[in-house]
């Protein structure tokens, strides 16, 4: 909780910034107010926005039994509430967890991992993101997509200040926009992510109890990802995927990837391998 804290209150000083910027101490005082409005949906409707931007629909026991009941099976096993499940209309195999707290959790899967998955490696992917909810990592992850639209959103409105005026102000609104703003938004996706989804990783291996399952998700959803990109993804929800959907994408960007390699994940993995055999 401290982290989305501390997210928030950035978001509220960097609009602010912006704000006093742009029109003194009336634009901060209105810069504070749409923080504060963007804050309460951030907490309460990221993941209802998340599922919303990649079409998820919710599913049951009747209409998708296999991925149901293997949620439910981790979610008992995890002394979890059963969280809600959602298929998201896309081929390339993926899948997040998202949420402000276990109780309000909800796991997503792509038409794809449900296809090109075995069961083991399926229930490997589903106990990752259940680990992310039994960590409350969910609502930092939701809370961070949010954050990172916002500062994007700033970052479009300021990237070309008013070439009229000359003033201090609009140098430093110039200077954030083109600087400032995008290596902030990658910055704090990269900071809240990697970690993670090591501990992630060893949730899974441990709730299953077979880390070769997870290892062999990995290396096929890596192979995916290095070749296909999921249609609607953004960077800005980047980070909530078990594995990087821009990870084919070559360039700067990749030097601030939001999770660690995924050779790193599997020697991991099969460290624990070791340990528990």
């Amino acid at each position: 909780m401290g982290k989305t804290v501390f997210l928030m209150v950035c978001l509220i000083l960097l609009f602010m910034y912006v704000g006093d910027a742009i029109a003194g101490q009336e634009g901060m005082i209105t810069a504070f107010w749409m923080a504060c409005g963007m804050n309460v949906i951030s907490y309460f409707f990221s993941d209802t926005l998340v599922l919303k931007q990649y079409r998820a629909k919710e599913v049951n026991n009747q209409n998708e039994p296999e991925l149901y009941q293997i949620v439910a099976r981790l979610a008992a096993a995890a002394q979890l509430p059963m969280p809600k499940v959602y298929i998201i209309p896309e081929q390339v195999p993926n899948a997040f967890a998202t949420g402000r707290n276990p109780k309000h959790a909800a796991v997503a899967a792509t038409q794809g991992l449900l296809e090109l998955m075995s069961p083991q490696e399926l229930e490997g992917v589903l106990a990752h993101e259940m680990s992310h909810v039994r960590h409350y990592d969910i609502l930092i992850g939701s809370v961070a997509a949010i954050f990172a639209g916002a500062i994007a959103m700033l970052g479009r409105s300021v990237r070309n200040p008013s070439t009229s005026d000359s003033s201090a102000g609009t140098s430093r609104i110039g200077v954030l926009g083109i600087i400032l703003v995008p290596l902030a938004a990658t910055v704090i996706q990269m900071a809240i992510s990697r970690t993670r989804e090591y501990k992630a990783d060893e949730g899974s291996a441990y709730l299953t109890g077979h880390p070769e399952w997870l290892i062999s998700a990995l290396s096929k959803l890596d192979g995916y990802a290095k070749n296909y990109q999921i249609q609607r993804a953004s960077r800005q929800t980047a980070h909530l995927f078990i594995v990087n959907p821009f990870s084919g994408v070559s360039g700067l960007s990749n030097l601030f990837s939001t999770h660690p390699s995924t050779a790193d994940r599997i020697a991991q993995l099969e460290k624990i391998g070791r340990s528990l055999s």
